[in-house]
């Protein structure tokens, strides 16, 4: 097994993120994609000021009066019941992910600082997983998008994590801090965006984390793109697709990732990359599991 569990990103003590500031913007900047047209509200061309629905067209749809709706949007969640959140998300048409996302925001669930710091542990099963799933690249992250084992063809194909630091060993740092993983990322753009996705998801979920303050402190200081799309406030998870890679061995690369969140721990996910049957990237997969530690000492990632 090429990784070894990290204890989080370090960066310094973050202050906690506030709660009720996530809470404001992420509905005002739900509320500002939506037209009057998108929600079945006529729209009678009177000049608006700000861009999307009104405080009140939003109150009217979800059933609740503006006060209570304003009072909401300002931070207080303190005595929304299930109900009303469950009628907001649906007057803004969030997704499944936004809706648990503001459901955090509003009615956040009590953890012992203690969970939050305590360092991130994979079972003994899962990396013989790992180190089983021959020619599949495959890694386990944590919070915060922390990397925290991975095998020898995700070395392969993604850089050795191994000779990084333990706190480097996170995606989000990697992709807006580390210049060959935007020579890797073909759509470097989408990938950033998902990264961003996830941490927002985490604030959420954690928002006394010190950790994951410090780590988005970071980043908004050393990136304008991270700055630019944590401003967005936008959550979401992928759980499959296609990722297409560059990789300075064996050239293109089209593979498909599965995520699949631990059963027992849902901070932890399994993500897998394989290729279509008989196409260039599977023979391409084929050769740099046949290259063995060549190819993870020249991975895409691997620092000079």
């Amino acid at each position: 097994m090429d990784g070894h569990p990290s204890p989080g990103p370090a960066g310094g003590t973050g202050q906690p993120l506030d709660r009720r500031a996530e809470l404001s913007e992420f509905l005002r900047t739900r509320r500002a994609r939506l037209k009057p047209e998108d929600v079945g509200l006529p729209d009678f061309g009177r000049h608006r000021r700000v861009p999307g629905l009104r405080r009140e067209e939003l109150a009217q749809l979800a059933g609740v009066s503006v006060a209570y709706y304003t009072r909401l949007e300002q931070g207080n969640g303190r005595n929304v019941s299930p109900e009303v959140l469950d009628a907001i998300a649906r007057a803004l048409r969030l997704s499944d992910a936004e809706h648990a996302h503001l459901t955090h925001l509003a009615k956040p669930k009590q953890h012992k600082k203690k969970r939050t710091a305590r360092p991130q542990q994979v079972r003994v099963a899962l990396r013989q997983l790992l180190d089983a799933l021959d020619g599949i690249p495959a890694y386990i992250t944590g919070r915060r998008s922390d990397i925290l084992v991975w095998n020898r063809m995700a070395a392969a194909v993604f850089g050795d994590w191994s000779e990084l630091p333990p706190q480097q060993r996170n995606w989000a740092r990697m992709v807006f801090l580390k210049p060959e993983y935007r020579d890797l990322f073909v759509d470097w753009e989408q990938k950033a965006i998902d990264i961003v996705c996830l941490l927002r998801m985490d604030a959420g979920c954690h928002p006394d984390d010190p950790q994951l303050s410090a780590l988005v402190g970071e980043l908004s200081v050393k990136s304008e793109d991270f700055r630019r799309l944590w401003a967005t406030h936008d959550v979401k998870e992928k759980t499959y697709g296609v990722k297409r890679l560059r990789h300075p061995l064996v050239g293109d690369l089209a593979l498909q990732f599965e995520s699949f969140r631990l059963p027992d721990d849902s901070e932890q996910a399994l993500i897998t990359y394989h290729a279509e049957p008989g196409s260039p990237s599977a023979e391409a997969l084929r050769l740099l599991a046949s290259w063995g530690t060549d190819a993870t000492r020249a991975g895409a990632a691997s620092p000079p």
